[in-house]
């Protein structure tokens, strides 16, 4: 996904306002990282650009660090984030159903963003909601007993047009 000039500069600006809070050892990289994504949601290209500069390694230490682990996100999330919870209860309930069903719909994959930037697709390991499995998480909002027809609901409900095989409804 392609940065705006508005998102290079605000990942470099508020990458640099975080550096001055370490001393500038290697051993800081992941807490800094960990702080940028906390700031901007993710880890753009540019923010880790600025921290190799500050720690003087290369850019591509610093995205080794940031592809081996999973906590950090390459690119923004989307404006409304959508988490399809696959613990146990949510599995066993057909968890991998509403996850295909949203996968589907936005036309995207676990991790990525829909090209309009409007929804985030994510797969989680427990919500804690297990009594209400299978269950998605909108922007923090818990949905219980999602079926492949309530993802087509929660869509419609943000204003999605749904597309069914053979035409659009």
């Amino acid at each position: 996904m392609e940065l705006t000039d508005q998102e290079i500069t605000t990942s470099r600006e508020e990458t640099k306002k975080i550096l001055p809070q370490y001393p500038g050892r290697r051993g800081d990289l992941i807490p800094i990282l960990q702080k940028v994504q906390e700031k901007l949601g993710y880890v753009p290209a540019p923010a880790m650009e600025e921290v190799a500069a500050y720690l003087g390694i290369t850019p591509m230490d610093v995205y080794s660090v940031v592809t081996f682990y999973n906590q950090f996100r390459l690119s923004p999330p989307g404006k409304r984030q959508i988490n399809v919870c696959m613990g146990t209860a949510c599995h066993m309930r057909g968890g991998n159903i509403i996850l295909d069903s949203w996968k589907r719909r936005l036309k995207i994959d676990v991790g990525q963003v829909t090209p309009d930037r409007e929804f985030s697709l994510e797969r989680v390991a427990c919500v804690g909601c297990c009594t209400m499995a299978p269950v998605t998480v909108i922007d923090g909002e818990v949905h219980p007993k999602v079926t492949p027809t309530r993802v087509d609901g929660l869509l419609f409900s943000f204003g999605m047009k749904i597309e069914k095989e053979g035409g659009k409804h």
